[in-house]
């Protein structure tokens, strides 16, 4: 059913225009709400890299492939549990789409030096010359 109104002697006329303003208000609550969610999400794999004080960070600017290694082994690149193998073909789509891209390796602490030197390795066969390990800082 149409709203109404009434105006001047009791006559009704029918309301016809849409009021913006909630659905600016509710535009603006779900734009705020990606943009702080936005962020939490590469980092939603549980890992705790070890801790290492180190001199240079990574800017926002660079945008770098970030690849997860967690505490089972799995591989997580783009929130997606993968194999070396399709991470590999991933890389070099991904190298092609921007040449002078970076990765940011993010593994457990608790991984054994193999397992991330395969990643590393898998990183350097895709192309990507620049290949860096993500540290907590030493309390």
């Amino acid at each position: 059913m149409g709203k109404f109104s009434t105006r001047g002697q009791g006559h009704l006329k029918p309301v016809t225009e849409i009021n913006l303003a909630s659905l600016i208000d509710l535009t603006f609550l779900l734009l705020i709400v990606f943009i702080v969610t936005a962020p939490v999400l590469e980092f939603q794999t549980d890992v705790t890299p070890p801790e290492m004080n180190t001199a240079e960070r990574i800017r926002d600017d660079q945008d770098p492939l970030i690849i997860n290694l967690d505490r089972e082994g799995r591989i997580f690149f783009k929130r997606e549990v993968m194999p070396l193998e399709v991470l590999a073909t991933r890389l070099l789509e991904a190298r092609t789409q921007r040449p002078t891209v970076a990765a940011v390796i993010r593994a457990d602490g608790e991984q054994p030096y193999k397992h991330i030197i395969e990643i590393m390795r898998t990183v350097r066969r895709a192309g990507i010359k620049e290949i860096k390990l993500a540290t907590q800082p030493e309390r």
